[in-house]
């Protein structure tokens, strides 16, 4: 697993995962594009993601909605009133920060104190360590601990009641420092709109404000009659998305974490009120499933329960992934109440009901929502996946190479055909022919630039799963080829159709599907 941020990141230009938006004009803040490597990465998140919960489930359907809404649907979601961050600059470095996130850093960092107390009992004990009650029992954890709750309960009180004052105090009292600067000279915290603002040419006269939309969710709500009208769906009944989003971030940072454009996977469930509970419960063990189905450990995921709601919800909890940078939200789960399709129904004044023809009742229904940063899990995966390890290399001492051990269904790439040398024509010809032929059933990738060992390399760097390697056996005798196991290192001859066969099975969605 990779926890320096700095090696992801110059990993992901290297190989084409992601690069700097518009660098060749010295860039944009906080904006991102996927290369080569990294739109078929997030591809396969996606379509993951798409037939998990589409495919998977006979009631719940897609939808693409607009990024364009009208104005009025901002104002009835609250995003105009209350989609607020808190503010603050520091006066000497003239940098701009959330004060929330600062508060976050600062538990984060007494979160890192307890984690190395844990280390040092694990070092003493051993096998004999039992964590839970080091923690429970250690004086210094304890004090740590109540410290964190004791942030936590003043941070949550004051977001809660817009406090920008209460926040300020925060800071000063845990003696926050400018993390570029050093510097404790803060200005005041106010309150400042994320959302981007743009015209929509001229309406009777008029100019028009829209906004580029900061969620998915939205364009769901808005569509719930139509959809249910025209897919013939009974609640319970869920619509899934996945789109661009847009945030005006005061401060965009950790990479691909926290982005100004970036894409969502959402799916709202609706349901009839007073089972919200019950599908909350069902749908937060459905969402850990998927995650620990790709390989991701237990240890580096987490439940982490809202005590301060929004205004929309009465239950939350996110699933949390173990960054390098601390566990960080990857994915929210939401019972968000008859919120959102009550007040569509309020500002619109067009019925936003369901009829039960069983009960022969109308009402307004409840929603439970999944939603999930598509680019914060791309992020996952490689801070997942990329490790440098030792290895033999081929005169049987060790070398190091880094790999990256992506789930075969996630890889970018799924087999790599290689010559074993590339000015012999027959090889090469036969390669080609072979590549053709499999391409037609996955992604492949033609390499017969440098030695062998080093195309190995290069394809355990962006994460292939398979290596097919052509040699003068090939030609000459046996027909066969070598196939290579990325994580395993192991070699064996096998027939083209052989292969074929062993990459489908290892790379098939069903895999994942079915668990």
């Amino acid at each position: 697993m990779a926890e320096d941020l700095k090696t992801i990141i110059s990993h992901s230009k290297e190989y084409g995962f992601v690069y700097p938006s518009s660098e060749v004009y010295e860039g944009l803040s906080a904006v991102y594009d996927y290369g080569p490597l990294g739109a078929e990465l997030k591809n396969n998140i996606k379509s993951y993601w798409w037939k998990s919960m589409v495919r998977m489930h006979e009631n719940i359907v897609g939808l693409d909605a607009a990024i364009f809404m009208h104005p009025k649907i901002w104002k009835a979601s609250g995003h105009v009133d209350a989609f607020n961050d808190p503010m603050m600059d520091n006066k000497d470095s003239k940098k701009r920060y959330r004060a929330d996130v600062l508060i976050e850093d600062e538990i984060a960092k007494i979160e890192g104190k307890i984690d190395k107390e844990v280390r040092k009992g694990r070092k003493r004990f051993g096998d004999a360590f039992d964590e839970e009650q080091f923690k429970s029992t250690h004086p210094r954890v304890q004090r740590y601990t109540e410290t964190i709750a004791d942030i936590k309960s003043k941070l949550g009180a004051a977001m809660m009641a817009d406090d920008m004052t209460g926040l300020r105090q925060l800071v000063e009292d845990l003696d926050i420092a400018d993390p570029v600067s050093g510097s404790r000279n803060w200005t005041d915290v106010r309150q400042f709109n994320l959302m981007f603002s743009t015209q929509l040419g001229n309406i009777s006269g008029e100019n028009s404000e829209l906004y580029l939309r900061p969620e998915t969710a939205q364009g769901i709500f808005v569509n719930f009659l139509n959809v249910m009208k025209t897919s013939r769906q009974k609640i319970p009944f869920g619509i899934a998305q996945i789109g661009k989003a847009f945030r005006n971030e005061i401060v965009a940072r950790q990479f691909i974490f926290r982005m100004r454009e970036f894409e969502q996977m959402e799916m709202q469930y609706f349901i009839p009120p007073g089972s919200e509970m019950e599908w909350y419960e069902y749908w937060k063990e459905q969402r850990m499933k998927w995650h620990l189905a790709l390989g991701t450990p237990q240890e580096h995921l987490r439940f982490h329960k809202h005590e301060n709601l929004s205004h929309y919800a009465n239950a939350a909890a996110d699933i949390e992934y173990k960054f390098g940078f601390g566990f960080k939200e990857l994915e929210g789960i939401h019972s968000r109440t008859d919120f959102d399709l009550k007040n569509h129904q309020e500002f619109s004044g067009k019925k936003l009901q369901y009829f039960d023809p069983e009960t022969k009742e109308n009402y307004i229904p409840y929603v439970l929502e999944t939603s999930i940063g598509c680019d914060r899990m791309f992020l996952a995966m490689l801070s997942e996946s990329l490790q440098e390890e030792e290895v033999p290399d081929a005169s049987g001492k060790k070398s190091t190479r880094t790999v990256m051990k992506l789930h075969p269904v996630l890889a970018p790439v799924k087999a790599a055909i290689l010559p074993l040398v590339r000015n012999k024509p027959e090889l090469t010809e036969r390669a080609r022919k072979i590549f053709d032929d499999l391409k037609m059933h996955f992604q492949c990738q033609y390499d017969e630039k440098d030695a062998i060992g080093r195309r190995y390399r290069r394809q355990d760097a962006i994460g292939t799963p398979f290596c097919l390697t052509i040699d003068f056996e090939t030609i000459e005798d046996d027909q066969k080829i070598t196939i290579r196991d990325r994580d395993s290192l192991e070699q064996k001859r096998v027939t083209v159709e052989e292969a074929r066969d062993i990459i489908l099975k290892s790379t098939n969605e069903a895999i994942l599907l079915q668990q």
